[in-house]
């Protein structure tokens, strides 16, 4: 964009907008829109009657095994995977390394 197309975009109290500045104020509002992450560690299907029969210390058999990379899921949209690990400055909390950033063809658009 030239600077001669940067047009005055608002001159009502003696201010001097670009379109730039308006680009930057819209990229600015859209960073800050907070987004759900999840790390999806794997997934099952059963009945009904066996998800009433699961009681305190039971254990549900995921698809993923041990060592396979976890899906990164950022509002419904696998967006990379990673290992699960656990955080350095906190060892009651795990965190996710990612190994891969999936692509657009993998995000099902």
């Amino acid at each position: 964009m030239s600077d001669e197309s940067m047009t005055d975009l608002n001159m009502d109290h003696g201010e001097t907008t670009t379109a730039k500045d308006l680009n930057n104020r819209n990229l600015d509002t859209i960073l800050r829109i907070p987004v759900t992450v999840q790390v999806v560690l794997g997934s099952a299907s059963m009945p009904v009657s066996n998800l009433l029969k699961l009681g305190r210390g039971a254990v549900i058999p995921l698809d993923h095994r041990v060592g396979e990379p976890v899906d990164i899921v950022v509002n419904g949209r696998v967006i990379a995977r990673g290992e699960v690990v656990v955080v350095e400055d906190d060892n009651s909390r795990f965190g996710v390394s990612l190994t891969e950033i999936v692509g657009p063809a993998g995000l099902g658009a």
